[in-house]
């Protein structure tokens, strides 16, 4: 999610608000990966109450779970970046009536939830009301480490993920490119806006339109990239585009095979 509050539950579980008294607000709000791993679980589960959940494994071991969904972005199996979308908040649930919201759980690799940390501190349960700094779709991809220069460590192909290759790409004056990706295994186009250099944080967004459906657009104040915008469009024309800045790139419907 983006700049979020975060509620304890009586557990080591914790759920995701803009603000504490916002209702439905943040529903469709970007959810990302907080680090990269395998997806080994997305699904829409009823015995739990969790609805559409995804669960990540780590190189620990450990994995992390993202519940309530309105949608899933990604599929089991696949690998995925630090600060990827992996879908969006919502209020799904098979035995519950929620409010939209994250519910987020970090667990060892023996399945015990573990007491989450943020921004390199342990959450003070059960009432701590805090910002996490690894918010917001593209600025969250952040390394585990300073780069030592300004040049951009996110591929577009690390930023759509595994199985997605170029298609196409348009420059965005010297501040970087707008990329559309397809995966072939998946059905799906990808679109993302890179940034050349990662000084601070800039207006970005990327687009993705299939003919016949509503446009999704990722946009916001990113240091890294805007997007990944996903969407199956198999033999179908697609527009897509992006901008960082003044400098806008708007493509036909094109793409088609």
């Amino acid at each position: 999610m983006g700049s979020s509050k975060s509620y304890a539950h009586t557990g080591n579980e914790i759920d995701f608000n803009g603000s504490a008294d916002d209702g439905d607000a943040d529903r469709g709000r970007t959810v990302v990966a907080s680090a990269a791993g395998t997806v080994v679980m997305s699904e829409y589960r009823t015995t739990d109450g969790f609805g559409n959940v995804v669960k990540i494994r780590h190189s620990d071991g450990s994995v992390t779970l993202y519940a309530h969904l309105k949608s899933r972005a990604v599929s089991n199996g696949q690998n995925v970046a630090q600060g990827q979308q992996i879908g969006a908040v919502g209020n799904t649930s098979a035995k519950y009536k929620l409010i939209s919201h994250l519910h987020y759980e970090q667990r060892s690799s023996s399945g015990e939830i573990l007491r989450a940390s943020f921004n390199g501190s342990p959450y003070r349960y059960p009432n701590q009301t805090l910002t996490s700094n690894n918010c917001g779709g593209g600025t969250t991809g952040k390394p585990t480490t300073t780069p030592t220069s300004t040049s951009n460590p996110y591929s577009p192909e690390q930023v759509c993920g595994a199985g997605f290759a170029q298609v196409d790409s348009a420059t965005l004056g010297k501040q970087g490119r707008v990329f559309l990706l397809y995966s072939a295994s998946a059905g799906q186009n990808c679109v993302t806006t890179v940034r050349n250099g990662t000084k601070g944080k800039v207006s970005a967004k990327a687009y993705l339109e299939v003919q016949g459906k509503p446009r999704d657009t990722d946009s916001g104040s990113f240091q890294y990239y805007a997007g990944p915008v996903r969407a199956k469009a198999a033999h179908t024309c697609v527009k897509w585009g992006g901008a960082i800045g003044s400098d806008v790139y708007d493509s036909p419907f094109e793409h088609c095979d």
